[in-house]
């Protein structure tokens, strides 16, 4: 039997952080793109919060890719989505 937690946090402005930190590193959008297993217009939507949803699996491989850490976790204060949308 399987148990599913599904948890979504905000992160205000985490395109922009993506962005910031893509202009600091000296490769190109194409090499961080393949780095992260993604194509260039999916990391620019990402930068431009186009997507109502980032996997964090996604964000993982954007911040290997950067070598940086948005110090985005979750925690038991954290709230499941599910029980969000019954409140």
């Amino acid at each position: 039997m399987k148990v599913e937690k599904r948890i979504q946090k905000e992160i205000p402005g985490l395109g922009e952080m993506i962005r910031r930190a893509r202009k600091i590193d000296r490769r190109t959008l194409a090499e961080l793109a393949d780095l992260a297993g993604m194509s260039v217009p999916n990391w620019y939507s990402i930068e431009n919060e186009e997507m109502k949803v980032l996997p964090l699996t996604t964000l993982r491989r954007i911040e290997a890719a950067l070598g940086v850490s948005f110090n985005v976790a979750f925690d038991d204060n954290d709230v499941d989505e599910a029980e969000e949308e019954k409140q």
